[in-house]
């Protein structure tokens, strides 16, 4: 891929999507900011690149906090020079739970991660992609907020909320030729699906077609081709990584 002297920043990359993200990026010569809530995960990925030669760095980024997205933003752009080619709104968050034993503070957690959050740092992001008239952006959703999930009321509402930011981002920003991109996992093998209980693990692998979950780096992969130039003329698309759980037209 073209990823060479391209400076990224992928949000919740301490593990799971994020991090198989961050570490592919990394691969294709990119240099990766790291930005997630949990520090001792973000060091450690961001060692494990640098372990083999690769250019990662982390910063500690709470995506609940707005000073603290602002800090990040900062930051990173002034580490990258101000130059900044690429985003990744790979964080979220969940607890599986019927909506009607939904604490309220719960909700507020959801949206704020997995919708809020990267919105805001889009918003702090943006304007230097603006101004040289490139750029990428990939939102991380979920197929939970393209056909709904039990259990996951208001993350399907958070996830659909962000495939919809997508698009209107996309109709936006397109004049600055910023492409703006979805990826949308079905069940996958994060830690957060390992907490799930194992009759719901089971059931799930049974309803897939492949008859299996996903990986962290097949999801990684489908986020390189919108971030790389093998999409530069797609915008505001929706992709679905989900062994065929869910076809969505």
């Amino acid at each position: 891929m073209d990823m060479a002297q391209k400076s990224v920043i992928v949000t919740g990359a301490a593990s799971g999507i994020g991090k198989a993200t961050a570490l592919l990026l990394a691969r294709e010569g990119a240099r990766v900011f790291i930005g997630d809530i949990d520090e001792a995960g973000g060091r450690q990925a961001a060692a494990a690149a640098e372990a083999a030669g690769l250019k990662a760095e982390y910063a500690r980024l709470d995506l609940t906090d707005h000073q603290s997205i602002d800090r990040f933003a900062a930051g990173v752009q002034e580490r990258a020079g101000g130059r900044l080619d690429g985003l990744v709104n790979s964080a979220g968050w969940d607890q599986i739970q019927p909506f009607l034993e939904n604490p309220p503070e719960m909700w507020e957690k959801v949206v704020a991660i997995n919708l809020m959050g990267a919105v805001r740092l889009t918003r702090a992001v943006l304007p230097p992609m603006a101004a040289a008239s490139r750029g990428k952006i990939v939102n991380v959703a979920s197929d939970a907020g393209r056909v709904g999930s039990m259990g996951e009321t208001v993350y399907a509402a958070a996830k659909g909320g962000l495939i919809a930011f997508t698009k209107s981002l996309a109709r936006e920003t397109a004049r600055y030729r910023i492409n703006v991109n979805c990826v949308s996992p079905g069940p996958t093998d994060t830690p957060l699906f390992q907490r799930q209980p194992e009759k719901m693990r089971e059931a799930l692998t049974r309803a897939i077609p492949f008859r299996r979950i996903g990986t962290p780096e097949e999801v990684a992969e489908a986020i390189l081709f919108f971030m790389s130039a093998r999409s530069d003329y797609i915008t505001g698309q929706v992709l679905s990584v989900s062994g065929g759980l869910t076809m969505v037209d």
